[in-house]
């Protein structure tokens, strides 16, 4: 009887987060993709902003192993209330300049963790991650909004992600910025994030996200696990 072959080792799991969600059959193609992480976005000046109510129903009847995500800028405590007397959030995220002490206030209040969002566009952008240490339970790196926007992110645009060689997390984190089907291969090959995040990667228009395309991603990125 000839031997049994080794047993391969355990691909590793690439966490997706698919972002800006404003429908429900956008939801749905995420799901079937297999997407870990859902997000709407609780900030006006986005062209992916839904109200409470409109987020309780994309998320209603969502599979356990789904996780959901709220997207806030600097929020008061008059809008978590209100987001989170409507919709069961598993995760916050906080995207605007919350201090170490705002997130330690956040996580208090409300029972659940937080994901601090850094914009990066040289190495020294990653010293925050340090700061964030000890506060934050989850970082997410995006390039930094072009000069004079209203609006945080890295508006469908990538950093320099040669930055990240050699650098090591104090903290799960996920990778953003300009990644679509076609560049989130060679983005995890370059960076080794261990999870990434999209958003206008995967539209069809602005605000306005494309089944196929979130197909493609998720399975872009369920192929580079196995690299």
């Amino acid at each position: 009887m000839p031997p049994r072959p080794a047993k391969r080792p355990p691909t590793r799991h690439i966490e997706i987060k698919i972002c800006g969600l404003t429908d429900v059959d956008a939801v749905d193609a995420a799901v079937a993709a297999g997407a870990d992480w859902l997000g709407a976005v609780f900030f006006p000046p986005s062209p992916r902003a839904v109200t409470a109510e409109e987020a309780a129903d994309l998320f209603d009847a969502l599979p356990d192993d789904i996780g959901t995500v709220g997207l806030f800028v600097d929020p008061d405590e008059a809008l978590l209330d209100h987001v989170l007397n409507h919709v069961r959030l598993d995760l916050i995220q906080l995207h605007g300049r919350e201090s170490p002490e705002r997130i330690d206030a956040i996580r208090l209040d409300y029972g659940l963790p937080v994901m601090k969002a850094l914009g990066v566009s040289t190495p020294a952008d990653l010293e925050a991650a340090t700061v964030y240490a000890d506060h934050a339970d989850r970082l997410l790196l995006d390039a930094k909004p072009p000069a004079g926007s209203d609006r945080p992110g890295g508006h469908a645009t990538a950093f320099d992600w040669s930055i990240l060689a050699g650098w090591h997390s104090p903290l799960p984190w996920m990778l953003a910025g300009g990644l679509t089907p076609v560049t989130v291969a060679e983005a995890i090959r370059a960076t080794g994030a261990p999870g990434v995040d999209v958003s206008s990667g995967v539209e069809r228009a602005k605000g306005r996200k494309d089944a196929a395309l979130i197909e493609r991603f998720c399975a872009a990125v369920r192929a580079a696990e196995g690299e």
